[in-house]
């Protein structure tokens, strides 16, 4: 269920709609987070019906395991999905997230237009959310 403050928001957000976005080609790109092992069924159950379009050609995957600093016997695990063509946004987006430094209202922008969100979205959201504020799904 989404919060509050995402449905206040005035375009629907991605969350929990991306396979019928990227299907129809409106999103170009997915991430999804979690701790090896420790994924929630429903969250494996997602990812199998963006996998069945990986098998057929319809997106591109990329898995990339980390171990967690603080926990050495966990498993980060990142899971990006693609449309063909669109790897370059993988390729960006783990460089943003893995930058050192401060996060700034410009890297949520970049953020956002890596997962699909147009420029009028990104607006709204950073009006709404400044960087600073609380953290939020998107």
């Amino acid at each position: 269920m989404l919060s509050d403050s995402l449905r206040a928001l005035p375009y629907l957000v991605h969350t929990n709609r991306e396979l019928g976005l990227m299907l129809r080609g409106v999103k170009p790109m997915a991430m999804f987070s979690d701790i090896v092992g420790k994924e929630p069924e429903c969250v494996l159950r997602y990812l199998r019906l963006f996998d069945r379009y990986v098998d057929v050609g319809r997106f591109e995957r990329r898995i990339v395991d980390e171990p967690v600093l603080l926990r050495p016997d966990w498993q980060s695990r990142r899971i990006f999905y693609c449309l063909p063509g669109e790897a370059w946004r993988i390729d960006d987006m783990l460089k943003l997230i893995t930058h050192y430094g401060g996060w700034t209202n410009e890297h949520e922008r970049s953020f956002g237009t890596l997962l699909g969100y147009e420029d009028w979205q990104n607006d709204i959201w950073l009006e709404r959310h400044p960087v600073g504020g609380p953290a939020i799904g998107r």
